[in-house]
């Protein structure tokens, strides 16, 4: 991700540690990696939702192509699609089953 070598980090660690003192060094590295981490996580749940908002749309596209085309003589990618929102609006309508 950062093209930071060896002798980069050895002499931020030599100025980290005269800035900050031993004892508080292992506190502010713990705090930045659980910052860089939480960070990193929201950037791919960012991520996976555009994603998902992408394939959601791409999806009403091809159902706008097949009704337009009448549900007749589509192309599998499109019966692919149709078929997938056909489920998942079934789904949605069955209510929710409790296992006896």
């Amino acid at each position: 991700m950062f093209d930071i070598g060896f002798w980069e980090l050895l002499v931020i660690g030599v100025l980290a540690l005269l800035v900050l003192g031993p004892e508080r060094l292992p506190g502010a590295i713990r705090s930045t990696i659980s910052t860089v981490r939480s960070v990193r996580n929201a950037a791919t749940g960012f991520k996976q939702e555009v994603e998902h908002q992408l394939r959601v749309h791409e999806l009403h596209e091809n159902l706008k192509k097949a009704e337009q085309q009448g549900l007749k003589d589509i192309s599998p990618d499109l019966k692919k699609s149709v078929d997938e929102l056909k489920d998942a609006a079934k789904s949605v309508q069955e209510p929710y089953k409790k296992d006896e």
